[in-house]
C-alpha cells in the first residue's frame, strides 16, 4: 500500500489523494462489514435486528447496505422512494454499525429485482440501450456503457439519472453521511462490477468456457466503426472478431483467443481489443469522476468494484479476462490502467474472489485466482489504491473459504483496508457457516470481544437471524 498520512479528522489520505476512513489503531486490524440481504429493504425487521445485534456483539464494524435504482425509482423518472432504505438505516445506527451503501444501477435475478419499470419500457421500444451479443441476444439488467452520454432515457442521459440518484441519496441520507455512512459503493456494470457481460445471467453446470464480447448493440457497433476509420482500417470496424469463440466454448477451440497463434495477436487483435477495454474503462471514469464530484463533500470512502475473472488465467491470452473487458496477457498488463484511473479518482477498489484459492481448484485447472488477485493488488499499490476485500458467493450463500480469507486478511501480503462479507441469510446463520464465521472473526478482530460468554449470545441472536431469506 502507498504510505498513508493520518488526518485529525481520522481519515488517512494516500499519496494520490484517496481518502480512506482509518482503522482507530492497528490492533483494530482490518474493517469487517458483511452485506445485508439484497432485498433486505423489505425483510422482516425482527430478523434484520437479531442479525444485527449478532453483528455487533461480533465486533464487527458494520454492514453493506445494497440499494437498488429498479426499488428506489421504480414507477417514474425522478420519482424517489427511500422509505425502505431509511427504515434500514436508522436501524443499522441504532445497533452502533456503520454502513457501507452499495448504490446499484444494475438488476438482480436472485432475488428478482429488475431496472425500474420506466426503463425496461424504453427497453422494449430501444433494445439498443442494452449490451447484445453475437446473436443479438441482449443482457437487460444493466445498460450498455455506450449510451452513458446518450439522451435514451426520455431525453435524459444515464450518467445524468445516475447523477440525480445520487443527489437524491446525498439528500435523503444526509443526516448519515459521513458518521453512520462511511462507503459508498457505485455500480459499474453488471452485478455492479466494471466488466461486460461476457457470460449469460443464467449460467450452466458445464465447465466454464471464456465468454462472449459484448460489442454488437447499435451504439457499440457505431463507435466501433468511427474508431476503426479513424485508424485508416475501416474494414475493422464491421463487428466484432469473426473468429471469436461462444459463451462456452474451450479457448483452443476457436481463432482468435486461442493460446499460440491466434487473432489476438495480431495487429487487428491489438486494434480490437484495445477499443474493447478502453470502452470500459473510460465508463468506469465517468461514472466514478461522477460520484467523486457529487460526494466530494462528506468524510467517506468511494468505491469500486472490479471482477475476478481468473479462468484459463494461466494461458497467455487469458481469455474470460479478454472478454470481459481486461486487456490482460502473458506479455500485457490490463490491470494497470484500471488502477490508475481508481487513483485519479480518489476511489477504493473492490476485489471479490478472496475465499477462492488455486489449491482448491483440478489440478489441470488453467484457472489462478491467487495469481490474479496479486496481479490487482499490485497494480493498486503501484498507484496508492486502496483494497477492500470480498468473498465470492455461490447460489445459496457463502461457499466457505474462511480459511482462504482470514489469510488475506492477516497474511504476510494482507494489504487490505476492509472486508466486505457476503451475505447475511439464512445459510449465512446457519449451524454448518456460523460457528465458523465466528471464530474466524475472533482470529482476526480479537481485541473487540468484550464478553466471555459470547457464542451463547450469538446463538441466541442467529436463532432469530436465520429467519432471513437469502
Amino acid at each position: 500500500m502507498a504510505a498513508m498520512a493520518v488526518r485529525s479528522d481520522g481519515l488517512a489520505v494516500a499519496k494520490e489523494g484517496i481518502r480512506v476512513r482509518r482503522r482507530r489503531s492497528e490492533e483494530d486490524g482490518v474493517r469487517l462489514f458483511v452485506g445485508l440481504p439484497l432485498d433486505a429493504a423489505a425483510h422482516h425487521h425482527r430478523a434484520i435486528a437479531a442479525g444485527l445485534r449478532a453483528l455487533k456483539l461480533l465486533g464487527l464494524e458494520g454492514v453493506e447496505m445494497p440499494v437498488f435504482w429498479g426499488l428506489v425509482e421504480k414507477e417514474a423518472m425522478g420519482k424517489y422512494d427511500w422509505s425502505g432504505y431509511l427504515t434500514l438505516a436508522k436501524m443499522v445506527q441504532d445497533a452502533g454499525l456503520q454502513i457501507h451503501a452499495s448504490l446499484c444501477f444494475h438488476a438482480s435475478d436472485r432475488p428478482k429485482i429488475p431496472l425500474p419499470q420506466w426503463v425496461s419500457q424504453i427497453g422494449q421500444a430501444q433494445p439498443d440501450i442494452f449490451f447484445t451479443d453475437r446473436s443479438g441476444e441482449r443482457h437487460t439488467n444493466c445498460l450498455s456503457l455506450a449510451v452513458d452520454d446518450l439522451p435514451v432515457l426520455n431525453g435524459k442521459t444515464p450518467l445524468r439519472v445516475y447523477e440525480e440518484f445520487l443527489e437524491s441519496f446525498k439528500s435523503a441520507f444526509s443526516s448519515f453521511m459521513g458518521s453512520s455512512i462511511t462507503d459508498i459503493s457505485v455500480g459499474l456494470g453488471p452485478d455492479g462490477e466494471l466488466r461486460y457481460p461476457s457470460f449469460p445471467s443464467k449460467r450452466t453446470n458445464q465447465v466454464s468456457g471464456v465468454g462472449e464480447f459484448q460489442c454488437y448493440d447499435k451504439h457499440l457497433l457505431d463507435n466501433l466503426r468511427l474508431h476503426a476509420q479513424s485508424t485508416g482500417n475501416p474494414n475493422w470496424g464491421l463487428g466484432g472478431p469473426h473468429d471469436a469463440p461462444s459463451y462456452y466454448e474451450m479457448p483452443n477451440s476457436n481463432g482468435f483467443l486461442k493460446a499460440n497463434g491466434g487473432s489476438w495477436e495480431t495487429p487487428y487483435g491489438n486494434f480490437f481489443l484495445s477499443w474493447y477495454s478502453d470502452q470500459l474503462i473510460s465508463h468506469g471514469k465517468r461514472v466514478l469522476s461522477l460520484a467523486s464530484k457529487v460526494y466530494d463533500e462528506y468524510d467517506i470512502t468511494l468505491c469500486g468494484k472490479v471482477p475476478l475473472a481468473h479462468e484459463w488465467y494461466r494461458m497467455r491470452s487469458h481469455p474470460s479476462e479478454m472478454t470481459a473487458g481486461f486487456y490482460n496477457t502473458c506479455s500485457r498488463d490490463g490491470y494497470d490502467a484500471v488502477a490508475q484511473m481508481f487513483a485519479k479518482n480518489s476511489c477504493a477498489m473492490i476485489l471479490p474472489g478472496m475465499n477462492l484459492s488455486d489449491k482448491n481448484l483440478p489440478q489441470d485447472s488453467l484457472s489462478s485466482p491467487d495469481l490474479l488477485l496479486s496481479q490487482i493488488k499490485n497494480a493498486c499499490r503501484r498507484h496508492g489504491v486502496p483494497v477492500y476485500g470480498e468473498n465470492s458467493l455461490s447460489a445459496t450463500g457463502p461457499i466457505g473459504g474462511l480459511d482462504e480469507t482470514k489469510q488475506h486478511l492477516l497474511g504476510d501480503d494482507a494489504v487490505l483496508d476492509s472486508f466486505l462479507y457476503q451475505r447475511m441469510g439464512a445459510e449465512f446463520f446457519s449451524p454448518e457457516h456460523f460457528p465458523s464465521f465466528v471464530e474466524m472473526v475472533k482470529s482476526v478482530n480479537q481485541p473487540k470481544l468484550h464478553f466471555d460468554n459470547m457464542p451463547i449470545v450469538e446463538r441466541d441472536e442467529a436463532d432469530v437471524a436465520r429467519g432471513l431469506t437469502r
